[in-house]
């Protein structure tokens, strides 16, 4: 090729830069570096054969916890105090007159844990869609009493070791702020900014662009799209986003719960099949800010939820965030879309199903 010759672009095989319009950033893609060999670290592989009950495991129904109270025996979801908050109702103030360089505020809130079922051995894509029903309707009903008072209500799963979860049984937390968090405060910004400016909630015009391109579907119902966004930072991370326009998780129909039940096991199942493991991701739900905040006009938000995935080449080599992602900007090996088509042509059906 001479030196002339003009090289038409590849987003496989050149590096380029991708828009995040949530939190007006940009993330570096450089696929051609899954050619490279790996000689780094290596994960081990999530533990497969965990006992279904545990009479050590404080999140079992039954055993005691770390504080000495007793679970009771629930045949479904399970809400308790966090024994460890990191965020507690009435902490003191800082108090005001600040350097503008050593700024305090208050901060004060709530911590739960929520049980997802009574059995340490299943997962959610195990689960039966009449279980993860019960799921969603506990996170919406803590949305609705928790967001009546606190300003921002974060619910947030982190499966798998890998991901800093210190316990193998099926749960999520939830943490209630008097504050408006950093990514979700950003996020409001962008969407606001968007909608001021096109006339529509930024996610919801996202939706239906993606809808029409396919490229990046992973799975879909005649509510709900799971895409690989096209700013995708992580390798599998995908977005889960209603189809009609949805404020906060509590304002979804019974029939929108339901399928939301159908397609998060859809999604965590072709997860799980990628690597025949038990997928170790962190994911949490992001709707319009609440509190003070319910009064106000929030018809730039829309409702989703972030999944994000560590995992790269194989179930022990994942992702690494450091050097160039912490000093300088984002970056990841593989196309959003080489990751979709991936997930997408994955079977539905689990491979722990499948083998028995």
């Amino acid at each position: 090729m001479s030196v002339n010759e003009e090289v038409s672009f590849d987003a496989k095989e050149h590096q380029h830069l991708r828009y995040n319009p949530l939190r007006d950033t940009w993330v570096l893609v450089s696929a051609h570096r899954m050619k490279r060999p790996w000689a780094g670290q290596v994960e081990k592989p999530p533990e497969e054969h965990v006992p279904r009950h545990d009479p050590h495991n404080p999140l079992c129904p039954g055993n005691t916890r770390a504080n000495g109270e007793i679970n009771p025996d629930y045949d479904s979801t399970f809400l308790f105090e966090n024994d460890f908050p990191a965020l507690q109702p009435d902490a003191p103030d800082p108090g005001s007159g600040q350097h503008p360089l050593f700024q305090s505020r208050a901060a004060r809130g709530v911590c739960k844990v929520m049980c997802f079922h009574p059995w340490s051995d299943v997962t959610l894509p195990l689960m039966k869609k009449e279980e993860v029903v019960k799921v969603i309707d506990k996170w919406a009903e803590l949305v609705e009493e928790l967001g009546s008072t606190y300003p921002w209500v974060q619910i947030f799963e982190n499966k798998g070791a890998m991901m800093g979860c210190s316990n193998p049984h099926p749960h999520c937390q939830v943490w209630a702020s008097n504050f408006l968090p950093n990514e979700p405060a950003l996020s409001d910004r962008c969407q606001r900014a968007f909608h001021q400016k096109h006339g529509e909630p930024l996610l919801l015009q996202y939706a239906k662009q993606e809808a029409e391109k396919k490229e990046r579907v992973v799975v879909e119902t005649s509510d709900w799209l799971a895409v690989v966004p096209y700013w995708a930072t992580w390798p599998y991370q995908t977005l889960l986003l209603p189809r009609r326009h949805v404020l906060r998780i509590n304002d979804l129909t019974a029939e929108e719960r339901e399928g939301l039940a159908d397609i998060m096991r859809r999604l965590l199942t072709k997860y799980d099949n990628l690597f025949e493991i038990s997928f170790p991701y962190s994911m949490g739900w992001h709707g319009a800010p609440t509190g003070p905040h319910l009064t106000e006009d929030n018809s730039h938000w829309q409702l989703h939820a972030h999944y994000y995935p560590p995992l790269l080449r194989s179930a022990t080599v994942k992702k690494f965030m450091v050097g160039y992602e912490m000093l300088a900007q984002e970056q990841r090996d593989l196309t959003p879309e080489q990751a979709a088509e991936k997930l997408r042509n994955l079977s539905e059906e689990h491979y722990k199903t499948r083998d028995n």
